[in-house]
């Protein structure tokens, strides 16, 4: 714990301080000198400078010249040396017998390179490295890193790693390869005079395995006079076959060799140089001892890499990765490199300036010396980890946030100076407020110097984010809160978001520049000021219908333009087997919104332009100041209120109910109630035309009044992008800015356009404080407090100063939209049941959005968090854009069987305070449908809401049986092993390349013994009496009679189901096939049960083996690989089919010995059923699918129990409990994960900030964030979910508008009225066809002439009732009657398909 302290106040506290630079006792010399000096030569350039220079121009030079200089060398170098490393050339001196010995540097006699080539009388070459050690060279003595075990080089480093070295060589000539001695049989001959042995007999050669990059050592036996080789695997020899050995792979060469030459002398003929060679390590041994106590000190030899400085110069370097990462951080490419060097002459020329400036003084000269040193180390060595920073390792983007900030921030600060020098600025008054604008600038001026001050303190704290994370808060708070955005979900979404409101911001303000130029009167509207209404009303309905992700958008202009490419991809993921129909989904309703804006920004823009001409919107501002309160009351007050599950937290249960409030197990989807229609009326109502009706009506007012163009254009842009999105708090909003500006503070008010404006600011700050407020609290309320000890007691009256620090920082985070994160905290998954929660995100994505706007989910904003509970499902639901008539979310899933703490806040959820009766310490009772005092007390400090108890949505519910229990008796594994080879056979005959089978000549010569009657299978880890029932007991073996006698009236009736006869007496090709079958997957079966079938744990393990696919074929069975899909089509589904038959076996258990039943189960499973493994790509194909049913065997592991559960998967409508959780919450939790374990480094896996906090929930909110703070099941991509997904909603607003769909209504209403006229014009009908085609009734035959026609009445839907209103109308006629209906005729009958009145009708 100490140790853990002292790294954390050494890598985290000092190195944000001073920008990464502290002393590592871990790193040699070398790197903690070169750190020091380097943070001094920051901080004292610019201090020297600025004192002793006066400050013009040339110091200024000086100072960014120098800097420049310094971090191209700095960076140049670095860069090339990992590039060096990354191509891993090694230079192997000339004797690598160059070792330094002794104290004063006695050097050893180097080996001539010329000795190398001369052979000894042992007829071997040798070249190593030469030592008096016993141990030349240990595999300790080498150090390697990630990076070098992918490109594999041996390193050395020296005894205190301190120590490095540069040679510099010219070798034109060095890639030319040595002449080498070969011996008569083509191997190299190591002579023995150059071998080295220690004391130990041992010979240790140094290389590198080109497929393991292991070390290879060469280990010689003097006691036996033999030596003991080195492993070769087969890989490795032919893998240097036909290489040419040079200096850089000459010891690998060498171990390779040895090896091979020590095993032909192994193999009966050893060499006659053994003795010699263990005369010579006798003296080679007394030799080291001699030289004992020098070995001590001498260090390890050295491998140098190569550096190439020109053509034929290089530089032999003597230092490794590791060390160079622990002195510089890596830049990965040359960018980068530019990057950091413009980023530190940004940094000195900026300092520099605001010190020429004059803009400090006395020590705050050295402070801001001390923050210019700071920046520009972190681009050498920054702090890693950050405070702000994510994720755990090395986060390339701190690199460059602390010298991106401090570039803002001074830029900000020499602008405002050089404003500040103009005599002339302005004095101006806003809302009666005298604004001096040099004040303000010089107010605003000194708080950004007081924050640059405090960089080192900021940055420890982490109240600044990454640099790309700052970014897109601040272009997406800039689109929202000014041109009327909805979020941004990554810097490109951000981009492109402020990209397209600037475009139509550019365009809007040409059109109301020059409508301001016009004449104006009260009595008449300028035409182009009505053409800027329209266009602006349009361009806001469209852009507030668009996605901030232009991925999808992109997606489908590539398809229209490139369609080929797109063409092609598809043919990629078609030849997988695995196409995800979301993508092509998302395209279709992205192409829908697009043809309906066309159509309605089209009507949108006519209307505008032709109300705004007149001057309707001069007298109805009252009217629709009262309708907009009214309307919005009731829809975003009232009715939410009244569908909570309690209402007002004070009624028990919802007022207005769902009608499967009180159902158990819902089976269909949720049915339309009469409120939900209002609802969805009443917003639409007052999306579409009240808000608009004002804005456009304050426009046309404020435009009197002489408004800024500009100020015009984007209050009106972001008031109707934000009404058109979201109307919910607008109500609020606009009552608030009436009475306001109108009855406390009128003589404040600008314009109303304006007031409107700021106060959708203000609102939305207001908001975010309102739950950090109540976030707070919630959070410190001393009744929550588990009062477990004394210490409480104590410890409690001290919160209150922490408590009113939070306030302070509540309202600071609340101006800037930061979260609670560094005081108040505490600090797609492989998982199998995660593909529940993918399956639940789709189920989501198809109607959430509807959902949303039918008031299912209460009151939403961007940012919402929602928990969604269920029996074993709870998924964690954040709501990231809203937009017009859609809704970007992302899902988390939490483990099934969470942790204890999770479990209790999942009970603090599921229970229900209903029938609590406590008021105060007494239980006095309540009134009916009203809760308790004390229930209502404790709903009101959680930071959740229960808003809707019967959510529906359609998931998979499990099933699971243990596998075990249904296999315990024999009877019951011989029952399971007699389907197994039914569903093989079922297979085999059904398969379309059976007569292939049967035909082909290699299977036949395989099957040959399988013919013979007195063939017997006699294996006894295979068969036994117990589990086969075709077994002889006598024979102890499986025969051909035996097999005949159980299977051959299963094989005869399912050919005779063939639509070609094919032969299947006992002597048939086709029984021998099917017999061979049989044997082979009881085999298969055996062997994956470690031949102990008899065993349940072994049969079970054998039986999951090959439901997983995983066969094991034995020598004797190899001809079913004449044909792969004898396995893949035949046995797979025939281990998977039989362990759905064995289960059906217990609810029929007659039933199923009758082959007509079995073949039609098994028939039926094959199409409505999918049984595969769920490490299978075909489960998620089928899950992604919508299956309905699904069946595996799963091995479940987990706290010491080791069970199989057959689990099965059945598609319903699940039952959901939506939990509205304090967005602010939320996002301090997550903070402050972030801040305890990435920045302070807390491994405690029971640590107090992820206990159980029923209030807060903050064990479920913080399990869902992403790795490595939270341990989610399954984390979504951001998904889009499209109100025209949604039936239910589809039903009543008739779906999106396009030319077509309008073109088919005209025609459909003339053509009705057309008909209806002719039909009751009194013409003769048996004559005239009314529905404009030849009469076919009166030449038809089998028409009815006496009576009226009948129709089949359709199946309704059982889905929903919506659905049961998508009906047409059938108009038929008869001598001057018609009859309308809904169903299905005959078609020998002439009818025409109409619209009945509100009805919708798709023609398919």
């Amino acid at each position: 714990m100490g140790s853990q302290l002292v790294q954390t106040l050494r890598q985290g506290v000092w190195a944000s301080l001073t920008g990464g630079w502290y002393h590592d006792p871990d790193q040699n010399k070398f790197n903690n000198s070169c750190h020091l000096y380097l943070w001094m030569f920051l901080l004292m350039l610019p201090l020297l400078l600025h004192l002793a220079l006066p400050p013009t121009t040339m110091a200024l030079s000086i100072y960014c010249t120098s800097v420049t200089i310094f971090f191209i060398t700095i960076k140049m170098v670095n860069y090339r040396l990992h590039v060096m490393f990354d191509e891993g050339d090694v230079v192997t001196p000339s004797s690598l017998s160059d070792v330094i010995q002794g104290n004063e540097g006695e050097l050893l006699s180097k080996v001539d390179p010329a000795q190398l080539q001369t052979p000894s009388p042992d007829g071997q070459i040798t070249k190593e490295l030469m030592s008096s050690d016993s141990a030349a060279l240990d595999c300790r003595d080498l150090g390697y890193n990630k990076a070098d075990l992918e490109h594999p080089t041996p390193l050395s480093t020296t005894p205190d790693n301190s120590s490095s070295g540069i040679d510099i060589h010219s070798h034109p000539d060095e890639n030319d390869p040595p002449d080498l001695n070969v011996d008569a049989d083509g191997f190299l001959r190591i002579p023995s005079t150059f071998r080295k042995y220690g004391p130990g007999g041992r010979t240790h050669v140094r290389g590198l395995s080109m497929d393991s990059g292991k070390d290879a050592v060469l280990i010689a036996d003097r006691s036996q006079n033999r030596q003991t080789t080195m492993t070769s695997s087969k890989s490795d020899l032919e893998a240097k076959e036909g290489q040419i050995p040079n200096e850089t792979n000459f010891v690998e060469f060498v171990s390779l060799l040895e090896s091979i030459n020590s095993t032909r002398g192994a193999s009966g003929n050893p060499p006659e140089e053994a003795t010699e060679e263990g005369d010579r390590a006798e003296k080679e041994g007394e030799f080291s001892h001699m030289h004992k106590t020098s070995t001590q000190e001498k260090p390890s030899p050295k491998l140098y890499y190569k550096l190439k400085l020109f053509p034929g110069k290089w530089v032999n370097i003597l230092y490794d990765r590791l060390t160079l990462l622990a002195l510089l951080d890596r830049n990965q490419d040359v960018v980068e490199n530019i990057v950091a060097v413009f980023l530190a002459f940004l940094v000195a020329f900026l300092g520099f300036i605001l010190l020429n400036h004059g803009c400090f003084k006395d020590i705050w000269v050295f402070q801001f010396c001390v923050v210019i040193a700071s920046c520009q180390y972190s681009l050498l060595k920054s702090v890693q980890p950050d405070a702000a920073s994510p994720t755990h390792g090395h986060n390339q983007i701190v690199v460059y946030s602390r010298a991106a900030y401090f570039c803002i921030f001074c830029g900000l600060i020499w602008i405002l100076e050089q404003m500040l020098r103009r005599k002339d600025l302005p004095v101006s008054t806003v809302y009666g407020i005298t604004i001096v604008l040099a004040d303000a600038l010089t107010f605003l001026r000194d708080i950004l110097v007081g924050l640059t001050f405090c960089f080192p303190i900021t940055f420890l704290l982490g109240l600044f984010p990454q640099i790309n994370t700052f970014m897109i808060y601040l272009l997406e708070q800039i689109d929202i809160h000014f041109f009327g955005g909805t979020a941004a979900t990554g810097l490109h979404s951000a981009v492109y978001s402020i990209f397209r409101s600037l475009t139509a911001l550019s365009l809007l303000y040409g059109f109301c520049f020059g409508a301001l130029k016009e004449p104006w009167d009260e009595q008449h509207t300028p035409a182009l000021f009505s053409g800027f209404c329209g266009l602006l009303v349009a361009l806001s309905y469209h852009l507030s219908g668009q996605n901030s992700d232009p991925t999808v958008l992109m997606s489908l202009i590539k398809s229209k333009l490139m369609p080929t490419l797109v063409d092609s991809e598809e043919e990629g993921e078609d030849s997988e087997d695995i196409k995800d129909p979301l993508p092509e989904k998302l395209m279709n309703s992205v192409k829908e919104i697009l043809l309906s804006d066309l159509v309605v920004c089209s009507i949108a823009c006519i209307l505008t332009f032709a109300i705004t001409s007149s001057t309707v919107f001069l007298s109805l501002k009252v009217v629709l100041y009262a309708l907009a309160g009214t309307v919005g009351f009731v829809t975003h007050y009232l009715i939410p209120q009244l569908r909570k599950h309690h209402p007002w937290l004070w009624i028990s249960h919802p007022v207005l109910k769902s009608n499967e409030y009180s159902q158990y197990e819902p089976r269909d989807n949720a049915l339309l109630m009469w409120f939900e229609r209002l609802y969805v009326g009443l917003l639409c109502f007052e999306k579409y035309v009240v808000y608009p009706a004002i804005i456009l009506s304050a426009l046309t007012n404020d435009v009197l009044h002489s408004c800024d163009v500009l100020l015009m254009t984007v209050a009106g842009m972001k008031l109707l992008r934000a009404s058109f999105c979201n109307p919910s708090f607008q109500f609020v909003t606009l009552i608030f800015t009436i009475v306001f500006f109108e009855f406390d503070c009128s003589r404040a008010s600008e314009t109303f356009l304006l007031d409107f404006f700021i106060m959708s600011i203000v609102f939305h700050k207001l908001s975010d404080l309102l739950h950090k407020l109540n976030f707070i609290m919630v959070y410190i309320a001393p009744w929550q407090i588990a009062w477990g000890s004394a210490f409480h007691a104590f410890a409690q009256p001290f919160a209150v100063p922490h408590s009113a620090m939070l306030l302070l920082q509540t309202f600071i985070t609340t101006l800037f939209y930061t979260p609670l994160s560094p005081f108040l905290g505490r600090c797609d998954d492989n998982n199998l049941n995660s593909i529940f929660y993918e399956y639940l995100t789709r189920s989501l994505q198809h109607s959430l959005c509807g959902d949303l706007m039918l008031g299912r989910w209460g009151n939403y904003s961007s940012g919402d968090c929602f928990i969604l509970a269920s029996d074993y499902l709870n998924a964690f639901i954040h709501l990231i854009e809203i937009g017009n008539g859609l809704v970007t979310f992302q899902l988390r899933g939490l483990e099934f069987r969470g942790t204890y703490c999770q479990q209790r806040e999942v009970e603090a959820i599921t229970e229900g305070v209903e029938e609590d009766d406590s008021c105060c310490c007494c239980e006095p009772g309540h009134l009916p449908n009203v809760l308790s005092c004390n229930a209502a007390f404790n709903l009101r400090w959680l930071a959740w809401e229960v808003t809707t108890t019967k959510y529906l949505l359609e998931g998979y519910s499990i099933s699971e049986n243990n596998a075990a229990t249904m296999l315990q008796v024999y009877d019951l594994r011989k029952l399971l092993v007699s389907y197994y080879l039914k569903s093989i056979i079922y297979y085999l005959i059904q398969s379309l390349k059976l007569q292939t089978w049967i035909k082909d000549p290699s299977i036949t010569k395989a099957l040959v013994s399988y013919t013979k009657w007195h063939h017997i299978e006699r294996d006894p880890a295979v068969f036994s009496v117990k589990i086969d029932e075709d077994y002889v007991h006598c024979l102890q073996g499986v025969t051909r009679t035996s097999f005949c006698n159980i299977y051959l009236e299963w094989i005869q009736y399912c050919a005779n189901k063939l639509e070609e006869p094919v032969d299947c007496d006992e002597d048939s090709p086709l029984v021998t096939l099917c017999y061979a079958l049989s044997v082979l997957g009881r085999r298969s079966l055996g062997t994956a049960s470690h031949n102990m079938s008899n065993s349940l744990e072994s049969f079970l393990y054998g039986f999951n083996t090959l439901f997983k696919g995983d066969f094991r074929i034995a020598t004797k069975d190899e001809w079913v690989f004449t044909d792969m899909d004898l396995l893949q089509k035949v046995v797979v589904p025939g281990v998977r089919m039989s362990l759905k038959l064995h289960q059906d076996h217990f609810t029929c258990l007659e039933e199923t010995e009758e082959p007509a039943i079995l073949y039609k189960a098994i028939s039926n499973y094959k199409i409505s059923l999918v049984i595969c493994h769920e490490s299978d790509p075909a489960w998620r194909k089928a899950v992604l699918s919508s299956r309905d049913t699904l069946l595996t065997l799963r091995h479940m592991v987990d706290d010491g129990t080791d069970e199989y559960k057959i689990i099965m998967l059945y598609k319903r409508h699940l039952s959901f409990k939506v939990i509205k959780i304090n967005k602010e919450c939320v996002r301090g939790l997550w903070a402050g994960q972030q801040q305890e374990l990435v920045f302070l480094r807390n491994r405690n896996p029971e640590r107090g900030s992820i206990q159980n906090s029923k209030q807060a929930l903050r064990n479920m909110i913080n399990s869902s964030c992403d790795q490595p703070l939270g341990y989610p099941m399954y984390v979504s991509p951001l998904t889009t979910s499209y109100m025209g997904t949604h039936q239910q909603l589809r039903s009543i607003w008739g779906g999106p508008l396009s030319l077509d769909g309008i073109k088919t209504w005209l025609l459909s209403k003339w053509v009705r009225k057309d008909n209806l006229t002719s039909c009751n014009s009194g013409v003769n009908m048996e004559d005239v066809d009314c529905a404009g085609g030849s009469s076919s009734l009166s030449h038809n035959p089998n028409s009815i002439t006496s009576q009226s026609l009948s129709v089949y009445q359709a199946r309704p839907n059982r889905t929903s009732q919506a659905n049961r209103q998508h009906t047409a109308g059938l108009v038929l006629y008869r001598k001057g009657t018609h009859d309308t209906s809904k169903g299905i005729v005959h078609p020998s009958y002439n009818i025409k398909l109409v619209s009945l009145p509100g009805k919708h009708y798709t023609s398919k």
